[in-house]
């Protein structure tokens, strides 16, 4: 076993090795051979090196001879990094050879053991096996040579991808992979790539025995994610090419890995200092490799995506997800909750499910720190932008337009100007808009919602003596920006509401941006004549 994958192996390690990536660091998986962490699923986007991984694994634990292509590199400068070279029978599967769109799962899956059994019958003539009983046969395999299996599942996801509403044949595959590999003694290591992590029933999963390494929580194997700084840096300056320019198109996920073990400092402290988990800035290999190697910087996206699956999910308009895309596409950054993802590519229930996935797909980093959601570079800009072209979008946009000049009226005090297009916003909205201050909560959010790329949201927050409706307090990153504080009244004049924030010292609670606090007291008034002289909306600002 273990033969069949080099030739195609080598065009990828020596693709690698030319452009002096060292992948083979990734043998750190020797530390969980033969242990109970021996279940490993490590899940990235498209492009970012899964099988070249995959593949560098199977030659090295592989019966036969490769020892050549691992010496002279950085694995070999590690005590034992042979230890395990060339010593077990591995299973390579490429799961989309097998799980296709329209196919049963259940066929799929015995055509998968039918290919395997043949392949160890090959090895070991004189074993008798059940051409049916995939754990029963591996299992007299190993008991007849006495060399246990690494076992790498590449593409695991694909029955999720190729068979996304086939619920019932989904928890059938998952239930062939638990009972192929937990708790069995031919299993040296399993290894599993794809895009997705593990799908969860509920709260539970039926391949609870991996540990998960994903583009969120890559942990250890978080620098090889894809290519470092240093790396795409090395690469450029061997092929002569401008630095600052690749890194402005390709440049821009993010991941860290875990905080290094101090037995010897509780806090986690040393020499006074907090100890923190390494940030690496990755970029996508392909992308680079193309680039490089070709001169050409643009869009390789499109080699193995098109815009229409970008374009299939961001219309998914949950929770104002459209207005949130127009904010990322302006640079800004949107906090998410990722803890509901269910990891599929049809159980989306809020915005947060969908740009959860969007992170899982590449198309989007993530922000461990700050929880938040970003486009990383250019190059998944553009296809944002293609992906964004269609008249669906053009009134998002025109909103967004409308949204920006509202908040940039506010920064300028122009109250006639902000209450103008607060009236164009309500005017715009759903009825539900209307008639309450409630509703009227809802349409300003709705107007400020360019607000995200510079503003945390903050809704009722409470200043000791009563609440105040909504206040934008300034991100990390714009510290520039004046805090805002706003009130909401229905029916009620812009000073009623002064009044009321001075008489409960609302700026009090804010008083650390003193002297760059905006208070911005907003009255919509229902009953007022009839033509377009007539507003409903009036509006006060000082500044604090």
């Amino acid at each position: 076993m273990g033969h069949d994958f080099v030739i195609e192996f080598m065009s990828h390690f020596i693709l690698v090795y030319y452009y002096a990536i060292d992948l083979a660091r990734v043998i750190d998986m020797n530390t969980v051979v033969n242990t109970e962490q021996k279940y490993v699923s490590v899940s990235r986007p498209r492009r970012f090196g899964k099988t070249i991984a995959a593949n560098m694994l199977a030659a090295y634990y592989g019966r036969g001879n490769s020892r050549q292509m691992f010496e002279g590199r950085k694995v070999a400068e590690c005590e034992n990094w042979d230890k395990y070279l060339n010593q077990f029978d591995v299973v390579r599967v490429v799961m989309t050879d097998f799980i296709k769109e329209n196919k049963e799962v259940s066929a799929s899956l015995e055509k998968m053991t039918g290919r395997i059994l043949d392949d160890l019958a090959g090895e070991y003539p004189d074993v008798k096996y059940d051409a049916e009983d995939l754990c029963y046969s591996m299992d007299k395999f190993y008991r007849r040579s006495g060399i246990p299996f690494v076992i790498i599942i590449d593409e695991w996801d694909a029955v999720f991808r190729n068979c996304k509403n086939d619920t019932d044949g989904q928890k059938l595959y998952l239930d062939f992979l638990r009972d192929w590999l937990k708790d069995k003694e031919y299993v040296a290591l399993a290894y599993m790539t794809g895009i997705l992590p593990i799908k969860k029933y509920g709260k539970h999963s039926a391949l609870n025995m991996f540990r998960e390494f994903s583009v969120i929580t890559p942990m250890q194997l978080a620098k090889y994610t894809g290519f470092t700084e240093d790396e795409v840096r090395k690469l450029c300056e061997g092929f002569g090419r401008d630095y600052e320019r690749y890194k402005e198109w390709y440049d821009g996920y993010r991941v860290r890995d875990v905080i290094p073990p101090n037995p010897n400092y509780a806090a986690q402290e040393i020499n006074g200092k907090e100890v923190e988990a390494k940030r690496y800035s990755i970029y996508s290999p392909l992308s680079v490799v193309e680039a490089i190697t070709s001169g050409i910087i643009q869009n390789y996206w499109n080699k193995t995506e098109t815009y229409e699956a970008l374009a299939e999910y961001i219309r998914m308009d949950f929770d104002g997800l459209k207005e949130t895309v127009a904010v990322l596409m302006d640079g800004g950054r949107a906090r998410i909750d990722i803890s509901t993802y269910r990891n599929d590519m049809t159980s989306f229930y809020s915005k947060d499910d969908v740009l959860t996935m969007l992170i899982h797909l590449g198309y989007l980093g993530y922000d461990t720190d700050t929880k938040e959601v970003f486009i990383p570079n250019h190059e998944i800009l553009d296809e944002f932008k293609t992906s964004t072209k269609f008249g669906e979008w053009t009134a998002t946009f025109k909103s967004f337009r409308k949204s920006q000049e509202l908040l940039k009226a506010t920064w300028e005090g122009k109250e006639e100007k902000v209450a103008e297009l607060l009236e164009w916003f309500h005017d715009t909205a759903e009825n539900k808009t209307y008639n309450s201050e409630a509703a009227l909560s809802y349409a300003v959010q709705m107007a400020y919602y360019a607000a995200q790329k510079y503003y945390t949201t903050i809704q009722e927050l409470d200043s000791g003596k009563g609440y105040c409706d909504i206040v934008y307090l300034p991100s990390p990153g714009n510290p520039e920006k004046p805090a805002l504080l706003i009130e909401l009244k229905y029916g009620k004049t812009v000073e009623t509401v002064l009044d009321q924030i001075r008489s409960r010292n609302y700026p009090q609670k804010l008083e650390h941006y003193e002297g760059n606090l905006l208070i911005v007291s907003i009255n919509y008034e229902k009953d007022v004549p009839g033509g377009e002289e007539y507003k409903r909306h009036s509006c006060k600002i000082e500044r604090a």
